[in-house]
Order: structure tokens, then sequence, then C-alpha cells
């Protein structure tokens, strides 16, 4: 494949692609490790619930969808340490909803000790992310649902969508406008999660977050990256700031909390409403706990031992085998990268974590628990310290010509819509 470049500093493929190729690490500061040490004692920080429509959420605290990750099991697990929150589902494709894709209703299932159900859905064409809302809300799948509008991950956005999506305002409005009049009949609020931008010259967040507004959605949540920024560097909270200024509707901050102090210090900086914890949670459900704690005032923290942790990894093993109907091998698989999670810092040696990713059952699981120390603390060096992907960036991968304007043609409009298999599937 061969590249022209273009003056705008993108190369352009003859795939009919468009590829931004600039550089993506952000030079933001961590609060946490970079910033000069603050000399005077932090002001106190007060969070208030919030309402978004017929539904209240006593303490704004969202866990983000996550695919892969974000499946009813691991919702419990974080419900059950944390506050009264809203735990979200992960991204259902829209055309694999309506096209009835089993892995998609799969997803779709919530546990009935759920409290709220939120759904996230994710499409490119307005009438199949409406027909999908409209199946959400026949079918009484969910009591919230947010919209996805900040993926970064190429597949997502070389297609038009994810982060990608907002560039274009016509369609941008439009999904919204739809899914908010069906979803509307049902009195079920509707949200949107954005990010700055394609990259800092293609920035959106004001503009989108108006349109959401503008549009019916009950709340907006901020990733405060670019596209291009990936998960790269440090967030730029001061966006999440900038948007809690220009709009009436509460606005969730996201982006690096990787413990409480930082969910605290996020509203302390910026004013949002609530918080919503990605990556910071996985191998550690109990950062709901701290943060719940946090937020009431109290400085207890979850101090696990290994122990602990390794319940917390059978009863994980015990909701996805009940989330595969009994399959122990799809749910031991299911949970494998959660292990590595869960015993990340510990001192337990390759062996161990190759012992663990070779299991079939949940007897694996269990045997393998046995080997291990269960009065090890969780070690010092990896509490509340970045988890993840957390210097890594890409080109960003647009559909071809994708910046030349805000609004799409009509013949961006058909090779976006056209009949895409892929789209349909997981």
């Amino acid at each position: 494949m061969t590249y022209k470049t273009t003056m705008e500093g993108l190369f352009v493929a003859e795939t009919k692609e468009t590829v931004l190729n600039a550089p993506h690490e952000t030079d933001n500061l961590d609060p946490r490790t970079d910033a000069p040490a603050q000399t005077s004692a932090a002001e106190p920080v007060t969070i208030s619930p919030v309402q978004l429509g017929p539904i209240a959420v006593p303490t704004p605290v969202v866990l983000s969808p996550m695919a892969g990750v974000t499946n009813w099991p691991f919702r419990v697990i974080c419900e059950e340490y944390g506050p009264d929150g809203l735990y979200v589902a992960e991204m259902i494709t829209a055309r694999a909803l309506v096209a009835r894709n089993p892995k998609a209703l799969r997803l779709c299932h919530f546990a009935p000790s759920e409290k709220i159900r939120s759904l996230q859905l994710y499409g490119v064409n307005p009438a199949i992310v409406e027909q999908a809302a409209r199946i959400v809300v026949d079918e009484n799948m969910a009591d919230h649902v947010d919209l996805n509008f900040g993926c970064p991950v190429p597949k997502v956005t070389r297609r038009g969508g994810g982060s990608a999506l907002p560039w274009k305002t016509d369609l941008f409005r439009e999904i919204i406008q739809r899914v908010v009049r069906v979803c509307g009949e049902a009195n079920i609020p509707v949200t949107a999660k954005i990010r700055v931008g394609i990259d800092h010259e293609h920035e959106t967040f004001l503009e989108a977050g108006h349109i959401a507004q503008e549009e019916g959605c009950a709340a907006v949540t901020l990733h405060a990256r670019t596209t291009a920024e990936y998960y790269g560097g440090h967030s730029d909270w001061s966006r999440i700031g900038e948007l809690v200024e220009a709009l009436n509707i509460p606005v969730f901050g996201n982006g690096d909390i990787w413990g409480a102090d930082d969910a605290l210090e996020m509203v302390r900086e910026t004013g949002c409403a609530g918080v919503a914890i990605g990556r910071g949670c996985q191998g550690r459900p109990w950062l709901f706990a701290d943060i719940r704690h946090a937020f009431a005032g109290e400085e207890t923290r979850v101090d696990p031992t290994l122990g602990d942790v390794c319940r917390v990894i059978m009863r994980h093993a015990q909701l996805l085998t009940e989330f595969y109907d009994g399959d122990e091998r799809m749910a031991v698989h299911d949970l494998r990268k959660h292990i590595a999670w869960y015993l990340k810092g510990f001192p337990v040696g390759g062996s161990t974590r190759k012992a663990f990713m070779e299991c079939e059952s949940l007897a694996d699981v269990e045997r393998e628990i046995t080997h291990l120390d269960p009065a090890m603390r969780f070690p010092e060096r990896v509490k509340d310290k970045p988890r993840g992907r957390v210097r890594f960036a890409k080109k960003v991968h647009l559909p071809y010509g994708w910046l030349d304007s805000r609004t799409t043609t009509h013949e961006e409009r058909e090779t976006l819509f056209g009949d895409d298999p892929m789209d349909a599937e997981y």
C-alpha cells in the first residue's frame, strides 16, 4: 500500500482512508506525580446527587463501558463495592442488536441485583441506531441509554464511528435526535460519551456538548484526551472544566482516575458533576469502595491481601460461568485477562501467571489459587497507579476525506451506511 502526504500533514492511503500522522503523546502533567507539591491543605470536595430524567444517581460515579470487560459479572462486583452510581454495560453495536446477534443480546443482559440498568449503544447510521434504541425500549432492556462517541479504536474511527463521529455535526445531531425521541417515549434518559476531538487541530467537544444538550441528552461524559492521544500521557482535566462552564447539563469527567484521591482532585479541579472510571478499576473493583468513602469525607480505603484478591477472582469466575450459561471453559478464558490485572504487582512469578493463563475450568483456577500466599499484602508500588495502556498512541484512521467538511455528503453517507456485515459481528 502506498501513501501520499498532503499539505495538512495527513497521509492519504490508496485504499481511500485518511490517516492522521502527527505526534500523539500529550505533554499534560500528571497532578499526582508531576505537579509541584501543594503547600496548603486542599479544599474539601462536595458532590451532589445527579438527576438523569426520572433516575436519581445518589453518588455520581460511573463505571465506564469497556469492551470485553464490563459485562454483568464485573459490573455486579464493582457495584457491590461501590456507591449507588451508574455501572454501564459494554458497548453494544447497534447493527448487531438489530440483527439479533447472539453475543449482542447476551451483552444486553443485566443481573437482578443491578439497581440501574445502563446500556451503551454504538453506531454510525442514524436509522440503525434508532432501530436499536427501539428494541431497547420495546423489550424493556435498560433504564438508561448512553451513546458512544468516544471510542478511539481504529476499526471504529475508520468507519466514521466513535470519537470520529462528532466531527460530522449533522450525523452527530441526527443520531442523538432519533435516540432521544425513541427513548423519551419510555422516559429513558439518554447521555453521550465524547472525547476532546480528533486531535488538537480538530477539536469537537464544546460544539458536541452543546448539540447533546440542545437535543435532549441528560448528561455528557468527557474523556479528556483526543483520538490522536489515545491513552497516552495524562488526560487534560482543564478541558472537562471548560465543558462544565459551557453547559447546563451535568458533565462527568473521565481519564486517569487511578485512586480515590484522583476522583476528589478531578471534581475539585474541574467542578464536574461526577466521575467516570475506566482502566483504573481493572483488577481493582474495590476502587469504587475507596471512592465511595472519599466522597463521604472518610479516610477509609480498601487494603486487600492476596487472599482477599483471590476470593474476588473466584467469585468473578463463578459469575462468569453463570453469564456463559454454565460453560466453565468460556468463563475461565474470559477471566484470564482479569487475572492478569488482579495479580498485577504481586510477586507471584511468571510460572504462576502462565499456569493461570492455561486454566480451563473453575477447578483449575481454584487449584492455582491454593499455591498463592493469602497473607501477602497488596503492593504499595502499584496502589493507585496507572494501569493498562498508559503510554500508547496510534495513528488516527478516518474515512477518506472525513476532515474536508463538518457535514456529510450524500456520497459519504452511501459509503458509511452500506451493507457492512462486519458491523453486525463481534
